[in-house]
């Protein structure tokens, strides 16, 4: 078999680039349409550039039904792209993230964690006879969305469509146990960082429970005197990494405040639609300013990190809770030098 036809190289090359052509324009093509849209119909800020025809359907010369045909097409086909997009940059977590081995206050502590993980409420939109299980803690109607990120403000993964009223546990135990949710499960040694609305299991740790956790009160009152608060201080501080992400997403999609009145599916998609976006400017744009967005967390764009774990739910955790009470400990001890 010839391995050096030049020809053969040459034409792999040229199909790449045009997989690499259409791929980046499909992509454009989607900022593009939500953004419009978003302006258009969520923000109601007038963008016709003449008295007949919408700018969208001005610019691609098409009718609006089309363009809101094609919108749904785009979206739905950045949904395939979250796959690709959505998951961990390094599949076997080898490497250490520069956040945690060039700070004193997580390193070499938490090492072995590999991202975070929490639920977040978007606004949804359904039939008055469907309500009730979307209405959440606060009386609004939404979707509780699970997602896991790393430290560098890219969702690892997301899970749409739940109730409002679903408890973050639930959706968490669906993630981790479907075969379809497509979640990477830490290996062994590794774990994620969860607040106390997830159970203690091995590869998930919590912070203690009954002390201090949340930023502002330390911030308040110190960093913490005791062992078990100290711990929680800087478990809180390397978790808030979703916080931030959560910000900078919600702060950017509009549309994730504001839901058209789709059906729940295809809100469900723009909320995966508008992660892999997420994630691919993130990517690809590392000026982007909205990524220094750094502001405290306002109401709507809160995640569930107040809620906690019912002891009447299903206990999951028996087999490896002492295990992970133990990686507690000990990271709690290397905290504070004992």
């Amino acid at each position: 078999m010839d391995y050096g036809n030049d020809d053969h190289c040459h034409n792999n090359d040229e199909n790449a680039d045009g997989h690499d052509d259409e791929f980046y324009h499909l992509v454009s093509a989607g900022c593009r349409a939500v953004v419009t849209y978003a302006i258009k119909h969520i923000a109601k800020q007038p963008c016709r550039d003449s008295k007949e025809t919408g700018l969208v359907q001005e610019r691609f010369q098409h009718s609006g039904e089309t363009i809101h045909r094609h919108l749904h097409k785009v979206i739905k086909a950045l949904n395939l792209m979250a796959m690709d997009l959505t998951k961990p940059s390094d599949l076997i977590f080898s490497e250490i993230p520069k956040k945690r081995r060039h700070r004193q206050l997580y390193w070499p502590h938490f090492k072995d964690c590999i991202g975070a993980i929490d639920g977040t409420h978007v606004l949804a939109v359904v039939r008055e006879d469907k309500k009730i299980p979307y209405i959440g803690r606060k009386g609004t109607v939404t979707q509780n969305v699970m997602e896991a990120c790393d430290f560098d403000l890219l969702f690892t993964f997301i899970m749409a469509g739940w109730e409002g009223a679903a408890h973050d546990t639930c959706i968490f135990l669906d993630a981790i146990r479907s075969s379809f949710a497509n979640f990477s499960k830490p290996p062994s040694g590794k774990y994620y960082l969860v607040d106390a609305g997830y159970p203690l299991m091995k590869g998930y740790l919590t912070p203690y429970n009954g002390e201090k956790y949340h930023l502002p009160d330390f911030r308040r009152a110190g960093r913490g005197n005791g062992i078990e608060e100290r711990f929680n201080y800087v478990h809180s501080s390397l978790r808030s990494a979703i916080d931030r992400t959560f910000g900078v997403w919600k702060n950017r999609w509009r549309i994730l405040r504001q839901m058209p009145s789709y059906d729940i599916k295809d809100q469900m998609l723009i909320v995966v639609a508008s992660a892999v976006l997420h994630n691919f400017i993130r990517i690809h744009d590392r000026k982007d300013e909205r990524f220094k967005w750094d502001k405290s967390i306002s109401d709507d764009l809160e995640s569930n990190d107040d809620e906690t774990w019912s002891t009447s739910q299903e206990d999951i955790g028996n087999i490896h809770n002492e295990e992970m009470k133990m990686v507690r400990d000990n990271i709690a001890r290397s905290i504070c030098g004992l």
